[in-house]
């Protein structure tokens, strides 16, 4: 067939050059080649979610506790860009029977805070703080002839302030003082023939301070 029959406007050299090889083609014989579609480009940034907020932890140690020879351990987890959550606990059970001293403590305290940093990018854990804390605790304190036990919890409630110091790369040392209400039942007793005697029963109720902590700090990640 004659390509000029289809396309009469084809009657240049070039146009008839280009007729007959599209007719010469074996893959359309007597067709148009079919249309190409050429999409537009796009641009697409690919998105990366940025990774959450990083989780840092840190262990520490009251030295006025270690001082009083009640040893004691915390954990505190800082989350978000200025809170954290912390708990600690201590024991002591020392006791001299032959001479009736006896110093005997162990509890807890939960503690949620929040900070504020001086500058941007300051170390974690680090600048002021203030908090609210509970207590809980048991006791019993013998002092040769007389002693006080406090054989069921004793419960405190407070608000705290302090300031926490980096001293270097994973270490910081915390000042913090609180403020609360303490409440609970306790005995007193004295000593009788080598015997304890009792003597009442008492409760206590305590507002003003129920909480110092002068602690070293170790901070991981």
């Amino acid at each position: 067939m004659d390509c000029r029959s289809l396309r009469p406007e084809a009657t240049d050299a070039y146009s008839t050059a280009v007729c007959t090889r599209w007719y010469s083609t074996p893959h359309w014989p007597n067709k148009l080649p079919p249309p190409i579609y050429v999409a537009e480009s796009q641009d697409y940034t690919s998105v990366v979610p940025s990774p959450g907020p990083k989780v840092k932890f840190a262990v520490k140690s009251n030295l006025l506790y270690d001082a009083a020879l009640t040893p004691n351990l915390g954990i505190e987890a800082e989350f978000g860009d200025c809170w954290s959550v912390s708990a600690d606990w201590m024991c002591a059970w020392w006791g001299k029977r032959n001479v009736h001293r006896f110093w005997r403590v162990y509890g807890g305290e939960l503690e949620l805070r929040r900070w504020w940093h001086s500058q941007a990018g300051e170390m974690s854990l680090t600048g002021h703080h203030a908090g609210v804390y509970c207590q809980m605790l048991t006791y019993d304190l013998g002092f040769g002839s007389r002693g006080y036990q406090g054989d069921r919890w004793s419960h405190a409630v407070g608000l705290s302030y302090g300031y926490s110091l980096p001293l270097g790369r994973y270490f910081n040392i915390d000042f913090s003082i609180g403020i609360g209400c303490l409440w609970g039942e306790y005995k007193k007793y004295h000593i009788e023939d080598n015997c304890y005697v009792w003597r009442s029963t008492n409760n206590r109720r305590w507002f003003g301070p129920t909480k110092a902590e002068v602690s070293i700090v170790y901070v991981i990640g």
